[in-house]
């Protein structure tokens, strides 16, 4: 399996480039279905332990579903749990990879994904701006009870993911909490389940995001955000960012093309605006930056016990 592997702020994506399964026709959602009932082997190979760490989101190049031929690629995003709808620091790494494959140049590119069309820009070989779907913010000041917390207040908003987004981190966003904000992220999302708070037509909202004002430095907010896997994101969520720009634009905190500039626990920045479309729909515009660090083959060796990863 021939795979690409950049990071985009510290986070990693594993683009495969050939050697995936082949998925047939259908819309990008039927494959995704198919992916995972048929061919699901295929992402515990390409992201389990011990091949790489539990932060890896891999990406499946796929031939695009649209006939007019508008779009450069399709995507199918997942990771070490399954598989997501969208991946703003996943499309980042993979338009720098389409670029360094030489697949396409600096300029606009469509990406088609499971939840639609996103509209990319590769704006030099390491940086890349991406038009996200139309975001939300679902629900206001959702009050939970959550197991050694008390009551915790956010919000449920969509930004290609289902986010729970609480404004007042319950400690502190350094490096040295990470394990810490991880398992109380962790009884937030159980609480919410238990709780019944979801996202549209019931959907398990499997992102939880924490906040706070950052004391020095050009961000206006950093961040914590754990992961349907359980792993926290290195970057500063492209998803999560664009729900957390839904939100203030709802709430009339933040204008149109007023940038938002969005920090990681570990100090990675994506900047973020939005635009209205005719609709009246929060469209926001996610930048920030990916490298390479590894173009290689993973090898599957008969007799291998992990060759589907430690599970």
């Amino acid at each position: 399996m021939h795979v690409i592997d950049s990071h985009t702020g510290g986070q990693p994506t594993r683009v495969i480039v050939d050697g995936g399964p082949d998925l047939g026709t259908g819309t990008l959602a039927e494959r995704k279905l198919r992916f995972g009932e048929r061919f699901d082997d295929y992402r515990m190979k390409a992201v389990l332990e011990p091949k790489c760490s539990d932060a890896m989101v891999g990406a499946l190049l796929c031939p695009p579903t649209l006939p007019d031929g508008d779009c450069c690629a399709g995507v199918i995003f997942f990771n070490n749990s399954g598989y997501l709808d969208m991946c703003g620091h996943g499309t980042i790494g993979l338009m720098v990879t389409l670029g360094y494959l030489d697949k396409i140049g600096l300029g606009k590119h469509l990406l088609e994904t499971t939840v639609g069309i996103v509209e990319t820009e590769l704006l030099s070989s390491n940086t890349v701006s991406v038009e996200n779907v139309a975001s939300y913010c679902l629900k206001k000041d959702v009050t939970i009870d959550v197991d050694g917390l008390g009551p915790v207040a956010g919000n449920v908003a969509w930004g290609g993911n289902w986010f729970f987004l609480v404004e007042q981190a319950p400690i502190p966003l350094n490096r040295s909490n990470i394990r810490a904000l991880s398992e109380a992220a962790t009884e937030i999302r159980r609480a919410l389940v238990q709780q019944s708070i979801t996202g549209v037509d019931g959907a398990e909202i499997d992102h939880i995001e924490f906040f706070e004002t950052p004391e020095d430095g050009p961000a206006d907010s950093r961040n914590f955000v754990l992961c349907p896997g359980l792993a926290y994101d290195r970057s500063p969520c492209g998803t999560g960012t664009s729900a957390k720009i839904a939100c203030l634009a709802e709430s009339g905190k933040l204008a149109p093309a007023e940038e938002w500039t969005q920090e990681s626990i570990i100090g990675s920045r994506f900047r973020g605006v939005y635009r209205r479309d005719d609709a009246g729909r929060i469209i926001p515009t996610i930048t920030g930056e990916a490298h390479i660090y590894s173009d290689t083959q993973l090898i599957f060796q008969t007799g291998d016990p992990f060759m589907h990863g430690i599970g």
